[in-house]
């Protein structure tokens, strides 16, 4: 128990091979990576109380980012603000913007929930988030042997709903078919759409005067890609794929501009209008005010603090700083993106603990938002820095 806010129910005693292997029939093969436990047997138990609060601060902090990329679409200067490759303004200025709201259709919030029960938002994935096989498929039937209720049983509907909206006739990651996570989740997704939606693999694919096409020479009209945008400013072809994009001729899901979203200098504009007192009502300053972390675009704290790439995945290029302002811990296993683009700097935020088989473990709540919607709760348990050799952790409620 860490305050009253998670209980670890451990259940890591039975047999885990039979375990393994039934989720691996579900759809989640990586509960194991080699020989290492990812997947931890057992359920965090959030307090309920938290929970609705996490529910409706994810509701609220969903509509003041998407208040603030629609501020920014179409202004080159905060483009560049937010690392915003140039290769991509064009794109994001001739799409058309989404309904509000629908920016990004599939996303997943990263929150630090204390032992306090305090709420603090540390990132959005609003481009390409995984998770999804773990919260939509591994959570429900974790909880189910645990007798814990879930909260995650709406995400398949949400998802049918969405890629009803889209309809995509292809879906793509990169190593389709040897990557277990990436393509795993792709599979999960459209098994969930309920549509007839081909396969392929990012490094296939070839682009022709704006033709996308796949390994087999067929035409791509609508693709979700687990590719993220940024990347077009450094790939080879990642040019003439925006093209694609700009001339019409390719629709990719989730849309451009949920870069605008996925850029976490978006949270330093967001905190900078806030300290401004500009575009936000009353009612947004406050929930701003509670739940998300002083962020800036430079490195303006004494102490006490993290910097992290702008478009940082899986932990890699987050660095934490002690109270004296000095380097206490970083990230050495995750891709350090700060390299190619911008950097932010935000106040720090304890995670809860918890005590598990694999010892005691920070938590990091992770919240899709799919089809607009907050539905599903994805846990993480590692060192202060989340990266990529963290435990996937079901999460339930009661």
């Amino acid at each position: 128990m860490t305050g009253a806010v998670f209980q670890w129910l451990e259940h890591s005693g039975e047999d885990r091979a039979s375990k393994v292997e039934e989720l691996s029939r579900l759809g989640f093969t990586w509960a194991d990576l080699e020989d290492e436990e990812y997947w931890l047997d057992g359920v965090a138990v959030m307090q309920e109380s938290t929970y609705r609060e996490l529910e409706e601060a994810s509701a609220r902090l969903w509509a003041i980012l998407d208040k603030a990329a629609r501020y920014i679409h179409g202004r080159h200067d905060l483009y560049a603000l937010l690392g915003i490759p140039e290769v991509l303004w064009e794109m994001l200025d001739t799409s058309p913007l989404p309904t509000p709201g629908l920016i990004s259709r599939y996303a997943r919030f990263d929150f630090a929930v204390g032992g306090d029960g305090s709420i603090k938002l540390l990132e959005l994935n609003a481009d390409t988030p995984t998770g999804y096989v773990e919260a939509s498929i591994a959570t429900p039937w974790a909880c189910q042997k645990a007798d814990v209720p879930t909260v995650n049983s709406r995400m398949p509907e949400l998802i049918a709903a969405a890629w009803g909206e889209e309809r995509p006739d292809t879906a793509a990651c990169v190593a389709y078919g040897s990557h277990l996570e990436d393509s795993g989740t792709i599979e999960a997704l459209i098994r969930h759409s309920g549509l007839n939606i081909q396969c392929v693999d990012c490094l296939e694919l070839t682009i022709d005067e704006g033709t996308v096409k796949d390994g087999q020479g067929r035409v791509i009209n609508r693709m979700f890609a687990l590719y993220p945008k940024e990347w077009m400013a450094v790939d080879e072809g990642g040019e003439a794929l925006a093209y694609a994009v700009e001339t019409g001729s390719l629709t990719l899901f989730n849309p451009p501009h949920s870069i605008l979203l996925q850029s976490k200098g978006l949270i330093a504009a967001v905190w900078g209008m806030y300290e401004l007192g500009f575009l936000f009502s009353g009612e947004e300053r406050d929930a701003i005010a509670k739940y998300v972390l002083p962020t800036y675009n430079k490195p303006v704290f004494s102490g006490d603090f993290v910097s992290k790439s702008m478009f940082g995945r899986e932990g890699g290029s987050v660095r934490m700083y002690d109270e004296t302002g000095s380097l206490e811990l970083e990230d050495k296993d995750g891709f350090d993106s700060s390299v190619l683009f911008p950097s932010v700097y935000q106040k720090r935020a304890e995670l809860s603990r918890i005590q598990t088989s694999a010892g005691e473990l920070h938590l990091l709540t992770g919240m899709f938002m799919i089809n607009g919607q907050p539905c599903g709760l994805l846990g993480r348990g590692g060192g202060p820095i989340t990266g990529n050799t963290s435990h996937f952790i079901a999460m339930g409620v009661r």
